[in-house]
């Protein structure tokens, strides 16, 4: 008999079983959606694989109810790379067809009773008008609040009037949030006409492409041979800032086109990078499918049924993009292949990276990886040539790179207390280039007025309730702490609940404090700020307009300044603190701020004024300070992929990590040693030479209530940790409910 094997669109491990109709026989395929009963219900499920057998003895299968489509949704390379990744990353199946299969969403499986084509409209109504939620200024009585009222209100006052369905996209719960708010008189909802949110479309003329230079012909000379050639080749374009890694990618997508292939584009953070979008629009006009987080459902369902109707054969956006059905795929290109926010950190836990590596070379197409300061995992493939460098020197523009200098704050005097974390030179540099007309940068990755407070009288630093974190104080919308991990909030207290004692101090600083001090040391100057605060999702781009158009002089900022923006009248940077990062508890951490610093700098003299990047620190003598400050990337890619080697981290071992967390702590640890300990005993059976580190508490220890373990797997080769990976996956379906067990391949982050 005919069976099918389906993936629902649930976190189960495995797919599921059904006999197929005579009548849907000749037409199933793999791809296909279709209506079946699970556990007393109708469902939608997708199927994965058709086989002619003989069902199991001894049971009985149920019959699918009905084939919705005359085509597979899911097309066969999408769905090879789909299966490659839920095996890979130890995520159900189901699951993962949910990220790459917008008609899955919000799908009731009865409204499919009567058959729903492959492209109809998704089973909804054309929305005319929105409700947009407005906040209402705080009080000293705004009660405590988490979850998401809390981060909704605090979106709303820090971002301004949104419409409940983009909050809605935005936050969990976001609805009811909303109406527990307006509950309490803190905002109020309107009805009005909707309006579709401008967002990179660029109605001007294409663009007539560049004069490339000599590195980027050469750079586009390999990619094209690659393409023509029609065979899996994977790059990694290495060049400075301002080096035209863009235009080599419209090199090659242009390319790509003319050989009748399509191509896709993952970039770190699709609304910080609205130059780069604008580049593509105006080069390949409306054959592009933008990809992000601001879309409604019924726009990012458009988006799938465009590239799936082969309307349009370039896909651009953020990490989710890895899952457009882009047409006869030929090209995936990975715009700043390090950036962090390419891992996936909840749900399907993924590394766009990775994934594009994977799919293209399951479609026969050529991958090209970008970036001014490759991974140490992008390296680690070089060196073992499953990667080939391109290399681009030197700016597009012939402007050279900015100059780097340490300023020692052991040595080097300051302001007055107020201004105290800006040295004296580099208030001269940001004074000296306002005093010229041009603008400034200032990056210190902290938001908020203060990371903490704490208590002159006893010592207490003010702690969230839930999380082993200290609150936040922000002053935007009134003084507040807030924590930047569950979302809890509360009013700033008038003295310490422990002692009783009134001095609070606040200890260090934030974005929203550095935007204070500097627009009292420069009276003169525009400040802005962008952060996650002021400018999250799509709004980021309002406040780098400010700055193309000069309408701002100072840019203060979280990492999120770092990332590829063109401003080129900036030509100081200031970096408030590079030693923050250096001692965080993660073997990357002298990775990250490598990165981080070389990006930043390169925000400055990208046009024909030199730039001038000012670091400041307590440690100048440190060796990732020194890299930086020559952009010696080769020189700190050798000496950190010689500590990883002695360390055993990647790229030279492969690590899996192993979450426990619960509310009850001795639960918890019970539950850690029993998973170790089978760890252990499967390493020692199978001699696989899996390596088990832990348990052991988490960093941040407790989070939303729960305490935290982890243990570390840790092994050269990638079969022998899945063998144990799967041991623990078997065993850890006996443990206690209450403990959650998460496991992280190749994880990105330790804490």
């Amino acid at each position: 008999m005919l069976l099918a094997q389906v993936a629902i669109p649930i976190p189960l491990e495995r797919a599921f079983t059904y006999a197929v109709p005579d009548q849907y026989a000749p037409r199933i395929a793999p791809g296909m959606r279709c209506l079946c009963k699970f556990r007393r219900r109708l469902v939608v499920g997708v199927i994965i694989a058709v086989e002619q057998a003989q069902a199991p003895a001894g049971i009985k299968l149920i019959a699918l109810e009905e084939l919705i489509d005359d085509i597979p949704s899911v097309p066969e390379e999408l769905l090879q790379f789909l299966l490659r990744l839920s095996s890979y990353y130890l995520a159900p199946i189901g699951e993962v067809l949910r990220l790459a299969l917008p008609v899955l969403e919000h799908q009731r499986a009865d409204r499919l009773r009567t058959k729903l084509p492959l492209f109809a409209e998704p089973p909804r109504a054309v929305e005319r008008s929105v409700l947009v939620a407005y906040p209402v200024a705080s009080t000293p009585q705004t009660p405590a609040l988490r979850g998401a009222p809390a981060s909704v209100l605090t979106h709303l006052r820090t971002v301004g009037p949104t419409a409940i369905v983009r909050l809605a996209e935005e936050y969990a719960n976001a609805r009811s949030a909303v109406k527990r708010l307006e509950s309490l008189g803190l905002v109020t909802v309107r009805r009005e006409a909707q309006k579709e949110a401008p967002f990179f479309h660029d109605t001007k003329a294409r663009e007539s492409a560049p004069v490339p230079t000599e590195s980027q012909k050469t750079a586009i000379e390999h990619i094209e041979k690659a393409l023509l050639a029609g065979i899996p080749r994977s790059f990694l374009l290495h060049g400075v800032t301002g080096s035209g890694k863009t235009e080599v990618y419209l090199r090659a997508i242009e390319a790509c086109l003319r050989a009748e292939r399509g191509a896709l584009v993952l970039v770190p953070e699709i609304a910080l990078t609205p130059q780069l979008i604008a580049r593509f629009r105006s080069r390949f006009g409306d054959g592009v499918a933008v990809i992000h987080s601001g879309l409604s459902r019924r726009a990012r369902y458009q988006m799938w049924k465009s590239l799936r109707e082969n309307k349009v054969s370039v896909a651009i956006g953020a990490r989710s993009a890895i899952f457009a059905p882009v047409p006869r795929l030929g090209l995936v290109i990975v715009d700043e292949e390090h950036d962090g926010s390419f891992k996936q950190e909840e749900g399907v836990r993924y590394q766009g990276r990775d994934m594009a590596l994977l799919r293209a070379h399951l479609a026969g197409a050529v991958c090209v990886l970008g970036s001014a300061t490759p991974s140490l995992e992008s390296e680690g493939l070089v060196q073992q040539g499953k990667l080939t460098r391109l290399r681009l020197p030197d700016r597009a523009t012939r402007a050279a790179l900015p100059a780097v200098e340490l300023v020692d704050l052991r040595r080097t005097g300051s302001l007055p207390s107020t201004h105290s974390m800006l040295s004296l030179p580099l208030y001269r540099a940001i004074e000296t280039a306002l005093a010229a007309g041009e603008q400034a940068i200032v990056f210190l990755n902290r938001r908020g007025f203060a990371p903490s407070i704490q208590c002159e009288g006893c010592g207490t630093i003010l702690q969230c309730p839930t999380c082993s974190v200290s609150t936040t104080l922000h002053r935007a919308g009134g003084a507040r702490l807030r924590c930047h991990y569950c979302d809890y909030e509360a009013a700033m207290p008038s003295a310490c609940a422990a002692c009783g004692c009134p001095r609070l101090a606040m200890v260090g600083i934030g974005t929203e404090r550095l935007e204070e001090v500097l627009a009292l040391a420069f009276p003169q100057a525009r400040v802005a700020r962008l952060d996650r605060d002021v400018a999250p999702g799509i709004r980021s781009e309002a406040v780098i307009e400010r700055m193309r158009r000069k309408e701002a002089d100072i840019l203060v900022g979280t990492q999120m300044v770092t990332k590829g923006h063109d401003l080129p009248d900036v030509t100081v940077v200031g970096v408030i603190n590079a030693d923050v990062a250096l001692s965080m508890p993660d073997f990357r951490a002298s990775e990250r701020t490598f990165q981080l610093l070389v990006q930043v700098a390169g925000r400055a003299g990208r046009a024909e004024r030199p730039g001038r990047v000012l670091i400041q620190t307590r440690i100048p003598e440190h060796p990732v300070l020194a890299h930086a400050v020559t952009h010696d990337v080769a020189s700190f890619t050798k000496t950190e992929l010689v500590n990883r080697k002695e360390a055993g981290y990647p790229p030279y071992y492969r690590l899996v990590l192993v979450r426990l967390d619960g509310p009850d702590l001795d639960e918890v640890i019970r539950e850690a040693e029993r998973l170790a300990s089978h760890a252990r005993v499967q390493t020692q059976v199978l001699s696989h030479g899996v390596e088990v580190l832990g348990p052991s508490p988490a960093p941040i220890e407790k989070l939303r209530g729960r305490f935290r373990f982890r243990i570390l797997l840790r092994a050269v080769q990638r079969p022998a940790l899945r063998a144990v990976v799967a041991a623990i996956q078997q065993v850890r379906e006996h443990r206690s409910s209450r403990v959650r067990v998460v496991l992280d391949v190749d994880p990105m982050h330790m804490l």
